[in-house]
């Protein structure tokens, strides 16, 4: 009889061991995949996070090169156009474009990064240089009836290479930004 109780003592003891051998095993699987589980939402709320701030990042710059498209055709007409009799108001048509280069600037400035930011200055900074200079040009005496292009024919073509030159330098740096996971 010892030797039965022994059988089922040892059958028991085994039963036992297996079942928490088992039990074991799956609460270390079960948590080894509930880490992997958590480490794959980490990754694509990361990547859903760069995407947002890739896309706020291109209408940024998107909206930013439009604004400066939008000041050149107005800097375009003042070059363009004769000097009128009645002086013009400080708030005009180009100046109304600037400030808008000026707020699509704020936008490129929070969303970075910082080499584009500085490199959306120097546009910027272009820009409201031609402007001031279209002003002063404007109020020297000449002949009125002459367009700003045609009286100072340099100031205008340079003024047009350091556009060209300042838009090619932003979009230059702003290509990698963009393509930087891409």
């Amino acid at each position: 009889m010892q030797d039965t109780v022994a059988v089922a003592l040892i059958t028991a003891l085994s039963t036992l061991a297996a079942a928490a051998l088992t039990g074991l095993v799956g609460a270390l699987s079960t948590r080894r995949q509930l880490a992997h589980q958590l480490t794959v939402a980490g990754q694509e709320s990361a990547e859903r996070r760069a995407t947002r701030r890739d896309e706020l990042r291109r209408e940024a710059y998107v909206g930013f090169l439009s604004a400066c498209d939008r000041a050149y055709r107005q800097l375009d007409r003042r070059w363009l156009e004769a000097a009128k009799s009645e002086p013009t108001s400080g708030y005009d048509e180009a100046y109304t474009a600037m400030r808008a280069v000026d707020e699509a600037y704020n936008l490129v400035l929070l969303e970075g990064p910082a080499d584009v930011a500085a490199v959306a200055r120097s546009v910027l900074a272009s820009l409201t240089t031609e402007y001031a200079d279209q002003r002063r040009l404007g109020d020297e005496p000449g002949d009125a009836a002459a367009p700003l292009r045609d009286r100072h024919r340099d100031r205008w073509l340079a003024a047009i290479e350091v556009r060209t030159n300042r838009r090619i330098v932003f979009v230059d740096v702003v290509r990698p930004v963009l393509d930087r996971d891409g």
